[in-house]
């Protein structure tokens, strides 16, 4: 007798890659990249792209021009464009470059929480509050993300009852979503469910994302964890763009094309074209000089090269 596995019908494409996957990038990406990539990311189907990041440009040089490609990418109606906004000074950018939605950013880690924002888990919830207050002011929708949820680069082990507790103040708080990162890709299976479990003690499963990057080739067999538990939105990256300066090795996030061709050969509908997120991510990784770090893009690419 068969074991049925039931999972989404439809899931949410989050593209995170010209926001997470190019911001640590070490050559300067031009404007006219970006605004591109966004702009052929939004013609393949995808209703959620992450554009930009309000933040210092001390700190994240590559983002500094992100007012600039909010100006000039090719808005479509039914599809958001998020950008991190972590504090009210960001926010009032944001608001001025016409976004409709903004996200913040926490850990599950008190050191990587750190390392990365400089303040305690406590302090950054702190700091959030009168962002998504503002926000709810302004009719902006708001998503919070915490890193760190399987594992951290300086702590190792981050308990399922820590993650959970910081999921559910950013949905207290107002976080319509809240995104689940396994910043360093150190997550497995059996690991990614169990946390799952803790944190839908407090935030129902369809207010989740899962944020898993594929350092250890286990994100795809993550994402089928987690879909079981009914987590139906998934961030991805074009070209599995990206990376984590705080984490030694740590490899980008699961690729857009990669997520898409397991989806759609198990019958799961996500309403993008694999076709032309393929073309994005030939785009991209000629731009950037670097090939794709997906396999289904490798494998594509060989194979038209073949024929």
């Amino acid at each position: 007798m068969k074991n049925h596995v039931t999972f989404p019908s439809f899931v949410k494409i989050v593209d995170v890659g010209p926001r997470d996957g190019l911001q640590n990038q070490p050559e300067k990406v031009s404007l006219e990249t970006k605004v591109q990539l966004v702009d052929m990311l939004t013609d393949s189907g995808l209703k959620a792209i992450e554009a930009g990041a309000f933040v210092s440009p001390k700190w994240v040089p590559q983002m500094a021009d992100s007012a600039e490609v909010m100006a000039r990418i090719k808005r479509k109606a039914g599809v958001s464009y998020p950008v991190l906004a972590p504090n009210l000074k960001g926010y009032e950018a944001a608001l001025a470059a016409k976004c409709d939605e903004v996200a913040i950013f926490g850990a599950a880690s008190e050191t990587f929480s750190q390392k990365n924002i400089n303040c305690s888990i406590a302090e950054s919830l702190d700091r959030f509050a009168p962002v998504v207050e503002r926000a709810r002011d302004d009719d902006v929708k708001v998503r919070g993300y915490i890193s760190c949820v399987l594992g951290c680069p300086y702590e190792g082990n981050v308990a399922p009852s820590t993650v959970a507790h910081v999921a559910k103040r950013l949905f207290e708080m107002g976080c319509y979503e809240v995104s689940l990162g396994d910043t360093i890709g150190i997550g497995t299976p059996t690991k990614a469910a169990d946390m799952i479990d803790a944190v839908t003690e407090y935030v129902p499963a369809e207010n989740l994302a899962a944020h898993f990057h594929d350092t250890y080739g286990q994100a795809l067999a993550n994402l089928l964890a987690v879909m079981e538990k009914g987590v139906a939105v998934i961030d991805t990256a074009v070209a599995g763009l990206g990376g984590c300066p705080y984490a030694k090795g740590a490899s980008g996030n699961v690729a857009t094309e990669d997520v898409l061709y397991m989806l759609k050969g198990m019958g799961i509908e996500t309403g993008i074209d694999l076709d032309k997120i393929l073309a994005a991510s030939r785009f991209i990784s000629d731009a950037i000089d670097k090939p794709a770090a997906s396999k289904v893009a490798l494998a594509m690419m060989g194979r038209t090269a073949a024929e």
